[in-house]
């Protein structure tokens, strides 16, 4: 064969094997793309699907969480119900009681009148058959009386004992059935007590110490009742005053970790945990400002900010509902076009007078406005202080707020309890009747208010001195306070205790 015609067959089958490869690339991409948009269409409706099906779950979910809220809801509601009712027919039957025991209480006293009439007769008689004298013949009555009587006496002590036992297990449960009717979660924080845990129960003897000597201190100087009892690994501290129960519980562990529990070495902790304390209040009312964005402030109202956080006002936190009415006033008078800066510095030192009113007593409106006027608030802070509790009108945007916000923080559901708060006025009243008398250096009320205890100065007050200052504060305690629950045990302690520095060479 020719070789043209041979180049020319190679060219030619060259040529129809390129379009071949062409068509077969064309045809494959084809089939490739309608193959492809086939799966983008079954994955959209499976996607679909999906979603439905997800839907359909979501709407099956709430409508089953729906049910069960409404079911608790409703079990909660009967619960109440049947607390309230049983709360209310524990209180009939303990008004009842009182009654009887007013009934009680005026036979005794018609019965003691006539008791002291035929007294007065029988003297009488005696005096003018017999010729004795009148003491001679109280002398014989008496160990008559004495004699016959003193056990119907017992009998009736006992009675009364018994009674009183009965009548304070239904105050108990009535106190608890209205506790549970009232709980709201945020009050734990505000209990009366707290525990300190202990990694052994031989620690329980170091702490009281010798003749209970390391105790008695520990009480003494940190103001608050400490209860060792049969509880595992537990120590439990009781005060009203927040602030002051914070240091003895950080006091007592630094103590238990230390491990040397004595005297001297309770008041050297004590004064180092005091001081970390102070620089700790600062570094709180630091972040708030900060958190707040209301610029610089003294540094004695910083530690004031921070001290609000261990003060509670009707169960509620006295730095939370501060920081909360700062906010809210913020944000009333930036809507209306006022100081929005200012409003909240306003806000927050509206109560700030309460920090002191543990330890200084009086009214915190008139302790706020002086320590504001004292670090150099500005007069729209120190009106906003004032007008709060309306001792003046609000002179401006900025303090109106403040007073609608302190409204609204304090009026809303559960955020104050004004059983807590009267109880602990009720307290602070008995430590200042207290403190009232000469050669009182210190008193704190222990046990939630029944027992109250006087460190007197040994240098001023004799043995015989503290017993008559025990019953005049008694005295007072009944006079001044209209109500208090129970019985306030008052207890006087007289120390001498003796100093003498030992020289080296």
């Amino acid at each position: 064969m020719p070789l043209g015609i041979t180049t020319e067959l190679l060219v030619i089958g060259f040529a129809i094997l390129i379009i071949s490869n062409y068509l077969v690339f064309f045809i494959t991409r084809r089939v490739t793309k309608a193959n492809s948009h086939l799966f983008i269409k079954q994955a959209k409706t499976k996607a679909k699907s999906i979603e439905k099906e997800a839907d359909y779950i979501l709407k099956d979910a709430k409508i089953k969480a729906k049910e069960y809220e409404l079911q608790h809801r409703q079990d909660f509601d009967r619960r109440l119900v049947e607390l309230e009712a049983e709360s209310n027919e524990r209180l009939k039957g303990i008004k009842d009681e009182e009654k009887e025991l007013q009934r009680e209480r005026s036979t005794i006293r018609r019965l003691k009148d006539e008791y002291e009439a035929k007294l007065r007769e029988a003297y009488h008689i005696i005096e003018n058959s017999a010729g004795l004298s009148v003491d001679e013949a109280k002398a014989i009555l008496f160990q008559r009386v004495e004699e016959e009587e003193q056990a119907n006496i017992l009998k009736v002590v006992r009675k009364y004992e018994a009674k009183a036992k009965e009548e304070a297990e239904k105050r108990a449960n009535y106190v608890i059935a209205q506790a549970t009717t009232r709980f709201a979660g945020e009050f734990t924080a505000e209990r009366l007590v707290n525990t300190v845990k202990l990694q052994s129960d031989d620690i329980k003897g170091r702490i009281i110490g010798k003749e209970g000597r390391n105790i008695k201190r520990l009480e003494q100087i940190l103001g608050v009742d400490i209860i060792v009892d049969g509880t595992p690994r537990t120590i439990t501290l009781s005060s009203f005053n927040l602030y002051r129960r914070a240091i003895a519980v950080k006091t007592l562990e630094r103590l238990i970790d230390d491990g040397r529990i004595q005297p001297a070495r309770i008041e050297e902790i004590y004064e180092k945990v005091v001081k970390e304390f102070d620089k700790e209040l600062q570094s709180e009312g630091e972040n708030v400002i900060m958190e707040l964005g209301i610029g610089n402030m003294h540094p004695e109202l910083l530690k004031l900010i921070g001290r609000l956080r261990y003060r509670a006002s009707y169960g509620q936190n006295a730095l939370s509902h501060s920081i909360e009415v700062a906010y809210l006033a913020g944000i009333m008078t930036a809507e209306i076009g006022g100081d929005e800066i200012l409003a909240r510095r306003a806000g927050l030192l509206h109560d700030i007078g309460k920090a002191l009113t543990h330890d200084n007593g009086g009214n915190h409106v008139e302790l706020g406005a002086d320590i504001c006027r004292k670090y150099g608030e500005g007069d729209v802070v120190i009106n906003g202080v004032y007008a709060h509790h309306e001792y003046e009108e609000a002179k401006s945007i900025e303090v109106a707020t403040v007073c609608a916000a302190d409204k609204l923080s304090a009026g809303r559901p559960g955020a104050r309890r004004e059983v807590l708060e009267n109880s602990l006025k009720r307290i602070r009243k008995v430590e200042e009747i207290a403190l009232s008398y000469s050669g009182v250096e210190t008193a704190y009320a222990v046990n939630a208010g029944r027992e109250l205890r006087v460190i007197v100065n040994s240098s001023l007050v004799t043995d015989d001195d503290a017993y008559q200052i025990s019953k005049k504060i008694a005295k007072d305690i009944e006079s001044k306070l209209e109500r208090f629950p129970g019985d306030i045990l008052v207890n006087v302690i007289r120390e001498k205790r003796a100093k003498v520095l030992a020289k080296t060479l």
